[in-house]
């Protein structure tokens, strides 16, 4: 198997299950990889150019390590598509007080899944209203998926492994 930006996680590590630890020595963050709920849920749908994000990462260099280890030649800049750098400013929905706060770290620790928590809380909300969810890493395939699903979504790091996500209910 080809490693690439668009590779999931759990494909990489079935292909490659010797990257896990490589993965966990990277990065504390990827530690969580360890985590039944997480690897059963975001790893299905995280792909390493979310990984990246995760960890801090350029997609393009935590791509090359992972196919340095497996023997395979560097990808050149061409293989990762661009996106714009532009920060984005926090929209005023967003500076709203959160109708729900879910702590997405103490989740994960507990073994529940963070996606199926903040799913059924959103349908609890009323429209308009802001749900913030922290965590202590950058929920990149969350924001996604809600994202995809025709959600307000913004995110920022508020402190050091301090993750704030708003999403706005419909």
């Amino acid at each position: 198997m080809e490693i690439t930006p668009k590779t999931n996680i759990n494909a990489l590590l079935q292909a490659y299950p010797e990257l896990e630890a490589y993965l966990m020595q990277l990065n504390k963050k990827y530690k969580k990889l360890k985590n039944p709920v997480l690897r059963r849920t975001v790893g299905r749908i995280a792909t390493l150019t979310q990984v990246a994000k995760i960890g801090g990462f350029e997609v393009l260099d935590l791509v090359n390590r992972l196919r340095s280890e497996v023997a395979q030649p560097p990808l050149g800049e061409t293989a990762v598509e661009t996106e714009a750098k532009e920060v984005e400013k926090r929209p005023e929905w967003a500076k709203a007080v959160p109708a729900v706060t879910l702590d997405g770290t103490a989740l994960l620790d507990a073994e529940k899944n963070p996606l199926t928590e903040v799913s059924k809380a959103m349908k609890t909300l009323e429209p308009a209203e802001v749900l913030c969810l922290t965590t202590d890493f950058s929920p990149a395939p969350l924001i996604d998926t809600f994202r995809e699903q025709g959600y307000a979504v913004w995110s920022e790091e508020y402190n050091e492994n301090d993750y704030r996500t708003y999403i706005l209910s419909r």
